[in-house]
């Protein structure tokens, strides 16, 4: 396993769940990956080298506070990148 940012993939994962609840004006690559940079430089990381690692961080991730700081983060990052996108 290489050095590894769960963060992302939580980050990734959230914005394609919310998706359906929260209305994005564009759903183009660019704005979602635009969407993440904003949501992860507002989080902690959590970087992971090994599989235990993972697995631990992972069960650490399942609680109600992290998913709330997590979409928290992602829906802040949805409303900016609605208001302001980089492309015409």
């Amino acid at each position: 396993m290489e050095l590894y940012n769960l963060m992302e993939n939580e980050v990734l994962n959230t914005i394609d769940s919310i998706q359906k609840e929260v209305e994005i004006k564009c759903q183009c690559e660019k704005c979602r990956l635009d969407i993440a940079a904003i949501a992860l430089n507002n989080l902690s990381p959590k970087y992971v080298v090994t599989e235990k690692g993972y697995l631990y961080a992972k069960v650490n991730n399942m609680n109600y506070q992290f998913n709330t700081d997590v979409i928290t983060a992602v829906t802040k990052a949805i409303e900016m990148v609605s208001e302001n996108p980089k492309h015409d």
